[in-house]
């Protein structure tokens, strides 16, 4: 929005004296002007919001209020006693990245389908912490209904972008190839610079893949104080460059990715949401004043998802984002392990003391602060190959 004001004013003002006094709006043409200027206004709003919603949340007795796994699996005594925190925090998060988006960013298909996800995941989860306070029981929305909202999503969006024109080129450097690719046929995997068409078929899945399992892990990873918000702002910090890189056709020529026409304004997208992350930390470090619950770990978790797929890099975020690989992994695992050996043997046994994982090492007997700071450092691994997979190719 400010980016097209700014072009508006000076339209108007070429040719006339007051062309030279607002030359300074061409400012505003830059992704990196505009990324921090994002950044900034989001995290401004965040800290401005944060105390009125956590304010609001305890007028409205939006406080988790039932035990928790974790507390019915004995947890309270280390962690201490959460009840009555507020959660739905997501609504801070949320609207400070649309808010910032909205104002710094130049709209388009890639800008207008990430935001749509973010509101629709959003919502969701805004239902499933809804339903768990109104029952206090943590039970909230029915897995099946979860995820079926999110399949339809991720299928939108695989269909969708299945048929607009190629949006990506990849310039191959000492070659005279280059390829035009669609964003849902063709895949580019890390560590190797040709790219694999894989048809339609394959491609949408891969795009609900991405979509649905981002979503669910960041959510499942969403257990301890700051511990979510604090990968996300790591992998975020990932895809701040990815989407940089992608947007800008030298640099993509360079680094021998696909060069993505307007993945630009994603950078802006992302430094939004570096902004916010950092203003709900403010209020999520240990202890929490409040939670962001699903309608925040839905909503940031689907947009990793479809921006990785959007700069053709959903293989790249199973890097960037090892830790809620990690934590999704270990309750398939857990739950898979138990059924198997139920089935076998008549009584179900566990690989891990506790699912999700931070909980395991919970058990173990490290304070939270620990789990939480130890994660950090595995995402910031995790971040680091990552980023070096665009130039190892």
């Amino acid at each position: 929005m400010l980016e097209f004001l700014s072009q508006y004013i000076l339209d108007w003002a070429h040719g006339t004296e007051w062309e030279s006094r607002l030359s300074f709006l061409r400012l505003f043409k830059y992704i990196t002007v505009r990324c921090a200027g994002a950044a900034v206004t989001a995290l401004i709003l965040s800290w401005w919001l944060g105390p009125k919603i956590i304010r609001w949340l305890k007028d409205l007795k939006f406080g988790q209020e039932y035990a928790d796994k974790a507390e019915e699996a004995g947890l309270a005594a280390l962690r201490g006693n959460k009840k009555g925190t507020p959660t739905m925090g997501g609504v801070m998060i949320v609207t400070a990245l649309v808010l910032s988006t909205m104002f710094w960013a130049q709209w388009n298909a890639q800008v207008e389908l990430t935001m749509l996800a973010v509101l629709v995941l959003a919502g969701l989860g805004f239902y499933d912490d809804y339903a768990k306070i109104l029952k206090q029981t943590g039970g909230g929305t029915p897995p099946r209904v979860k995820l079926i909202t999110q399949f339809a999503l991720a299928s939108f969006v695989g269909i969708y972008l299945w048929n607009l024109p190629a949006m990506s080129e990849l310039r191959l450097l000492g070659t005279k190839n280059i390829y035009h690719m669609n964003l849902v046929s063709s895949l580019i995997l890390p560590f190797y610079k040709y790219p694999i068409h894989v048809g339609a078929a394959i491609g949408i899945v891969v795009v609900m893949l991405a979509i649905v399992g981002s979503s669910n892990a960041v959510n499942l990873t969403d257990g301890l104080d700051g511990l979510a918000i604090g990968c996300t702002l790591i992998v975020g910090f990932v895809f701040l460059f990815v989407t940089y890189l992608a947007g800008n056709v030298k640099t993509a020529a360079y680094l021998q990715i696909p060069y993505v026409a307007g993945a630009g304004e994603l950078t802006v997208f992302c430094a939004a949401l570096l902004g916010a992350g950092l203003g709900f930390l403010w209020f999520n470090c240990h202890p929490a004043q409040v939670f962001m619950g699903d309608t925040g770990s839905l909503a940031l978790g689907g947009a990793f998802g479809i921006v990785a797929v959007l700069v053709h890099q959903p293989f790249l975020l199973v890097i960037a984002g090892g830790v809620f690989v990690l934590e999704a992994l270990s309750v398939i695992l857990q739950k898979g392990w138990f059924k198997f050996t139920r089935l076998r043997t008549g009584t179900g046994q566990r690989i891990f003391l506790m699912a999700p994982l931070h909980h395991h090492f919970e058990k173990k007997g490290w304070h939270e602060s620990q789990v939480v700071m130890r994660f950090y450092i595995l995402c910031v691994l995790c971040a680091v190959v990552a980023l070096a997979t665009l130039k190892l190719r």
